[in-house]
C-alpha cells in the first residue's frame, strides 16, 4: 500500500506510546450514498486527480492512473474502479479552510520591513525535534545567519504565512516571489485559536483567523506571547518553477487547485486519492477533491483543510470555515475489500 495507508486502516488494535488504542472503524459503501453525488463536476474532479496520480505508485493504483488518461466519462470512471470508504465515520468531521496568502515584503529589512521568514537551517535534522518558536525567538537562534529569505511588514501575517505554509510576497522592487514549506522544527502545532477559547476571551463559534488577527493587533504585547503558545516553527523555501497561474505546491510537490485540493492525515487517507466532501455549515459543500496536501493541524481520519485559493478574498472565505459533515475516501476496488474482516 502506498504512504497513507497505515496502521489506521488495518482493524487490529495498536500499542502507541505506551497505550492502546482502536483503529477507526471502516465502511464501505455506495456512491448512492454520498449526498449530491450525482450533481456534482466529476470532469473537474478527474482533472485534478490525474494531476498527482501518478505519484500514486502502490500496485492497485498504477492502471487506474493509466485508465484516467484516456476517460471522457468522468463519473462512470469512478463509479466503476472505486469504492467509497468511511474511515472513522462515529465521529464528525471537522472541515477548515487555508489559502494562499499575498502579502508585503522586502529582500532587505528597513523601519517597515522588520519580519523575517527563513530557509530550514543546515543543523536541522529532518524528523528530529529542533527548537521552539519562543527559544528560537528569545534566544535569537536565527540572526545573521544569512537564512532570511525576505521580511516582511507585519509579524501576524508572518505567523499566518506559517499556518498557511505557503504564500506570494509583493516587493519593494516591483516583482514577486512565491514560497513554499521548507521544513519544520518539529514540534506539535498549538492552536492559538483554542488557546484564546480557553482564556475566556472568545467562544469557539466566535474564533477566525481575522478574529485572531485583529486579537493580535490590538494587544501587542500579548499577542507577541499568544503566538509564541504554538512551539512549531516552518521554514521555507523559494519557488521558481511554479507558474503565476497555477495554485502553490502541496504535499505531493504539484500545485493544489482551489474548492478541489483537499489537505488530510496522510495516515489515514492516502495521498493523491479522490475524496468525496459533505460539508455542513454557512456555505455548504458537497464535492469530489483529491487529498493533495498535508497539515501540522489536520489530524485524524476525519480532519480536512479545504483550499479555497490566493489572496485575500480567498483567505476570508478560508478564515470563516470551522464545519462539521462527512469525508469519505474513494479507494481502489481491490483495495477497499481488503480492508473488510477476512478481506
Amino acid at each position: 500500500m502506498t504512504r497513507g495507508l497505515g496502521a489506521a486502516l488495518c482493524l487490529a488494535l495498536v500499542v502507541s506510546a505506551g497505550t492502546t488504542r482502536a483503529d477507526p472503524p471502516v465502511e464501505i459503501l455506495r456512491f448512492s450514498d454520498l449526498k449530491g453525488w450525482a450533481a456534482d463536476d466529476h470532469g473537474a474532479a478527474l482533472s485534478v486527480f490525474r494531476e498527482t496520480c501518478g505519484n500514486l505508485d502502490a500496485p492497485d493504483w498504477a492502471p487506474l492512473c493509466a485508465l484516467a488518461e484516456t476517460q471522457t466519462d468522468a463519473r462512470r470512471f469512478f463509479e466503476l474502479f472505486f469504492r467509497p470508504v468511511l474511515i472513522g465515520g462515529q465521529e464528525a468531521a471537522l472541515f477548515t479552510g487555508y489559502f494562499e496568502p499575498e502579502l508585503h515584503g522586502a529582500r532587505t529589512p528597513d523601519d517597515r520591513y522588520q519580519y523575517p521568514i527563513y530557509r530550514t537551517p543546515p543543523d536541522l535534522v529532518p524528523g528530529e525535534t529542533w527548537h521552539s518558536r519562543r527559544e528560537i525567538h528569545d534566544l535569537g537562534l536565527l540572526r545573521d545567519r544569512g537564512l532570511e529569505i525576505a521580511w516582511l511588514d507585519d509579524p501576524v501575517d508572518a505567523f499566518f504565512l506559517q499556518v498557511q505554509g505557503s504564500g506570494r510576497i509583493r516587493l519593494t522592487d516591483g516583482t514577486a516571489i512565491r514560497v513554499g514549506y521548507g521544513g519544520t522544527n518539529g514540534h506539535d502545532y498549538r492552536s492559538v485559536g483554542k488557546e484564546l477559547v480557553r482564556r475566556g476571551i472568545y467562544a469557539p463559534h466566535q474564533v477566525s483567523a481575522q478574529v485572531i488577527r485583529a486579537w493580535v493587533r490590538r494587544n501587542p504585547e500579548a499577542g507577541r506571547e499568544l503566538l509564541l503558545h504554538n512551539p512549531s516553527f516552518v521554514f521555507f523555501r523559494e519557488l521558481t518553477r511554479v507558474p503565476p497561474d497555477k495554485g502553490p505546491l502541496g504535499a505531493m510537490n504539484r500545485s493544489v487547485t482551489p474548492m478541489r485540493t483537499v489537505a488530510v492525515d496522510p495516515e489515514f487517507v492516502p495521498l493523491g486519492a479522490p475524496v468525496w466532501i459533505e460539508k455542513g455549515g454557512r456555505g455548504p459543500l458537497h464535492r469530489l477533491m483529491v487529498a493533495q496536501d498535508t497539515g501540522s493541524a489536520i489530524k485524524g481520519a476525519q480532519r480536512a483543510d479545504i483550499f479555497y485559493g490566493t489572496g485575500d478574498a480567498a483567505g476570508e472565505r478560508a478564515g470563516r470555515v470551522r464545519d462539521r459533515g462527512r469525508m469519505v475516501v474513494l479507494l481502489p476496488i481491490d483495495t477497499a475489500l481488503a480492508l473488510l474482516p477476512g478481506g
